[in-house]
């Protein structure tokens, strides 16, 4: 079975949570620290960044749904799930370069959000998004059998 729109939705953010939140712990410190921000300023942003790719990835589903609709299978080829990887980024990377609305004080000897560096920003976006797709199309289907045929969904019996 395809996944349906909500069965993706839910891979996404299962996928965000279970994988991604743990690999931003990893990687963070090792990411290069811009303006010499503290560890904490820098973890802030990361996970802000990682809140935002869940949020923007949720938004784009609903456009991929479109799309995949003029397609006959209404399936995207496995690759097109990492080259959309593009999109998103860019997407992502000017949303977090334009600043958090609701945080707009600057505190001092802070890391600001809306100027995060594309060294910081890329290493940390496509290691997310590499784990994600290559557990999404390996172990996954072997850790869960049943979840491609219940559309992407996920429930108590997985």
């Amino acid at each position: 079975m395809t996944p349906t729109l909500f069965g993706r939705i839910q891979t996404r953010v299962v996928m965000i949570l279970v994988l991604g939140f743990p690999w931003t712990v990893v990687i963070t410190p090792f990411l290069p620290n811009p303006d010499s921000a503290s560890l904490d300023d820098q973890y802030i942003t990361m996970f802000t960044a990682l809140l935002v790719v869940g949020v923007v990835g949720v938004g784009w589903e609903c456009v991929y749904h479109g799309l995949q609709q003029f397609r006959w299978e209404k399936d995207w080829p496995t690759i097109f799930g990492l080259v959309v990887a593009l999109p998103e980024g860019i997407l992502t990377y000017l949303i977090l370069n334009a600043g958090a609305p609701w945080d707009r004080r600057p505190r001092p000897g802070s890391f600001d959000p809306g100027s995060i560096p594309l060294s910081t920003f890329v290493p940390m976006f496509l290691t997310v998004w590499i784990i994600i797709w290559a557990f999404t199309n390996g172990p996954m289907q072997i850790f869960s059998l049943r979840w491609r045929f219940r559309g992407g969904r996920f429930d108590s019996n997985w």
